[in-house]
């Protein structure tokens, strides 16, 4: 099996927003198919396995993020370029959906002990739509799971938690030259988030997890969108503020917290993500590293890693993977599915 064909397959395949999602799957499911797995389910999401009493999980993401228009090659065309593979998703994560399909080539599947099961996921870019579907749906997972991520060929055994929260702020709007007759939606937005990071500075930041490698909690306004015109009140506003956090207890501590604002300020929060930190040590590895980042392995249970290709340019202009880091890829996977199914 060619690797670098596959890759260059799977790159082809427009899965922004999950687009081209079908053609991908259908694609992944024939070479799997030619290899001895068989289909277990197949919706927006594909489940394969081979052999009994499964040990070893892989889940991978089909979806890409979007481009923007600086790319110097075709995003949708793995171009080659010294050591470096460039390609949308070619780092995040199609190369190690390559990798591992290749590493299942290149082993004697019969002679293992323990089976194998497949996840290949939708929307993992966006909102974990597909990995939550596949929870809903019933499917068990096994002891060890391996989670396709770039991690620059580093195994990762921890992570962050998250908490995203979207803040909907309505005001009355009136003439700027009389103010006093509304009531501003974006001053009450900027009021609420002062005091919010004010009270995440005393209260979060400060007690610190060492296990990561920031070790605290951080928190980031990520969105603020208010107003309607320069001399007018301003009647709606709308922020969105997530925090990576590095204890779990700090998950009830802001949502009180920010519930009490949005008392106070006239706020609608709606919490889009509250996901708990996790961190596992797994005999066969010697170093735990952990990622400041959410996964797929933080919305499944079981012994987690997390490893994939470099460097990690996911999300960047120009992402790429380089040729070294690819062959290293199949060459851990083939040692970890040894390990644990053989």
């Amino acid at each position: 099996m060619d690797i670098i064909k596959v890759l260059e397959d799977l790159v082809s395949f427009n899965t922004i927003n999950n687009k081209e999602n079908k053609e991908i799957v259908d694609y992944i499911e024939k070479i799997l198919n030619s290899i001895g797995f068989i289909t277990e389910c197949k919706k927006r999401y594909l489940v394969m396995s081979y052999g009994k009493n499964p040990k070893l999980a892989f889940i991978g993401h089909t979806d890409t993020v979007e481009y923007i228009d600086m790319w110097d090659t075709n995003p949708f065309k793995l171009t080659k370029k010294d050591d470096k593979l460039y390609g949308l998703g070619s780092c995040d994560m199609k190369s190690n959906i390559a990798g591992f399909i290749k590493a299942l080539s290149e082993i004697d599947l019969k002679k293992l002990s323990s089976g194998i099961k497949l996840f290949f996921t939708y929307s993992e870019e966006t909102d974990f739509e597909g990995i939550n579907e596949v929870i809903t749906d019933g499917h068990s997972f096994p002891e060890y799971i391996l989670v396709g991520e770039p991690t620059d060929n580093i195994i990762v055994t921890g992570c962050k938690g998250l908490v995203e929260c979207k803040l909907n702020f309505r005001g009355i709007k009136a003439h700027s030259s009389t103010p006093f007759k509304g009531k501003s939606a974006n001053s009450s937005c900027i009021n609420f988030l002062v005091e919010l990071e004010k009270f995440y500075n005393e209260n979060i930041k400060k007690d610190e997890n060492k296990v990561y490698e920031v070790p605290y909690t951080t928190m980031n306004i990520g969105i603020i969108n208010g107003g309607s015109a320069i001399n007018s009140v301003s009647a709606y506003c709308e922020a969105t503020v997530d925090f990576r956090i590095a204890k779990d207890e700090h998950i009830e501590i802001i949502e009180n917290k920010i519930n009490e604002l949005a008392e106070k300020y006239d706020c609608k929060a709606t919490f889009l993500q509250k996901v708990k930190t996790w961190f596992n040590k797994i005999d066969f590895i010697e170093n735990n590293d952990t990622a400041n980042y959410i996964t797929e392995a933080s919305m499944v249970k079981g012994k987690r890693m997390i490893l994939g290709t470099g460097p990690v340019t996911a999300h960047e202009v120009n992402e790429y993977i380089t040729e070294e880091s690819l062959e290293k890829i199949v060459k851990q996977y083939k040692e970890i599915i040894e390990k644990i199914c053989r």
